[in-house]
C-alpha cells in the first residue's frame, strides 16, 4: 500500500512531462533534416558519378534502371530532408527515407559488418554479440600505417586535427538513421504549440461548455420552434423521423 502511495504522486508527476511530447520528434526532425540534405546534395552534385556507381556491375552495383534509381535516391533525401526540416507531411516522407537506408545498408554497407568506424575493441566487432575478422585485424594495419608516416610524414600535423582511424563503412549509421525514421513514422512529426491569446479580459470571462450530444435538443426544437405538443410531438419522436429525441415525453 506504501509503494502504492508512493507510485500514484510520481506517476501524476511524470504524466505531466507529456506536455513536452513533441520535443522528441522535434530534435529527431532537426537532427536527420541536414543530414539527409547534405546526402542529397551530394548525390545531386556528382550525379554522373552515382549513376555510374548504381548501373555498372564491375565496379558498382550493377542496379536495374539506374538512372531512375539514382534519381529517386537524390529526390527523396533532398526533398524529403527539406519536409523534415518544416515538419511537413513527416510520416509520409519518411517511408521513401527509410527505404533508401535500407537499400544503403544492405547494397552497399553490409558486407563490412556493423561498424561504421573500425574498431576491435567493440562488442560489435570483437565477437560478444558480433564477430567481425576485417576489424579485429585493423589495429595490426593501422600501427603500420602510422610507424609509416612517423618515418616520412610530419606526423603531429597530420594528427593535429584528431587521431587517425580506419573507415569500416558498415551499415551502423544507415540502420542508426532507419530507427529514428521508423520513430517519425509512428510518432509523426511532433506537435505545434502557441502561447493562446494574449489578451485576457478579466470582466469578461469566458465560459467553456461542451458541444450538444445527438438528439439533445430535438424535443426543444420540436416544441418551442415548430410547435408540435403532445401527441403530436410523440407521434413525430415514435416515427424515427428525427432520430433519438432526448427529453420527449
Amino acid at each position: 500500500m506504501r509503494l502504492l502511495n508512493l507510485y500514484t504522486p510520481l506517476h501524476k508527476l511524470l504524466d505531466k512531462s507529456l506536455v513536452f511530447e513533441g520535443l522528441a520528434p522535434l530534435l529527431l526532425r532537426l537532427y536527420l533534416a541536414p543530414v539527409m540534405i547534405q546526402g542529397g546534395w551530394t548525390k545531386y552534385q556528382g550525379f554522373d558519378g552515382i549513376l555510374d556507381w548504381f548501373g555498372h556491375a564491375d565496379y558498382g552495383l550493377g542496379l536495374p534502371f539506374p538512372f531512375v534509381l539514382a534519381f529517386l535516391a537524390t529526390a527523396a533525401e533532398l526533398v524529403g530532408g527539406l519536409f523534415l526540416l518544416i515538419g511537413l507531411a513527416t510520416r509520409w516522407v519518411s517511408i521513401p527515407l527509410m527505404l533508401t537506408m535500407l537499400v544503403a545498408a544492405f547494397t552497399v554497407h553490409w558486407p563490412n559488418g556493423w561498424a561504421a568506424i573500425a574498431d576491435a575493441n567493440s562488442w560489435m566487432s570483437d565477437g560478444t554479440i558480433i564477430l567481425n575478422e576485417a576489424v579485429l585485424n585493423m589495429p595490426d594495419k593501422l600501427a603500420a600505417a602510422k610507424v609509416v608516416l612517423q618515418a616520412h610524414g610530419n606526423y603531429e600535423r597530420l594528427t593535429s586535427s584528431g587521431k587517425l582511424v580506419v573507415l569500416n563503412n558498415g551499415i551502423e549509421f544507415a540502420m542508426t538513421y532507419f530507427i529514428m525514421l521508423l520513430s517519425l513514422f509512428f510518432s509523426g512529426g511532433g506537435k505545434y504549440t502557441s502561447v493562446g491569446c494574449p489578451i485576457k479580459l478579466s470582466d469578461s470571462p469566458v465560459e467553456v461548455t461542451r458541444s450538444p450530444l445527438l438528439g439533445e435538443h430535438t424535443a426543444e426544437i420540436l416544441s418551442e420552434v415548430l410547435g408540435y405538443k403532445g401527441e403530436n410531438l410523440a407521434r413525430v419522436v415514435e416515427s424515427g423521423a428525427v432520430g433519438t429525441a432526448k427529453g420527449a415525453t
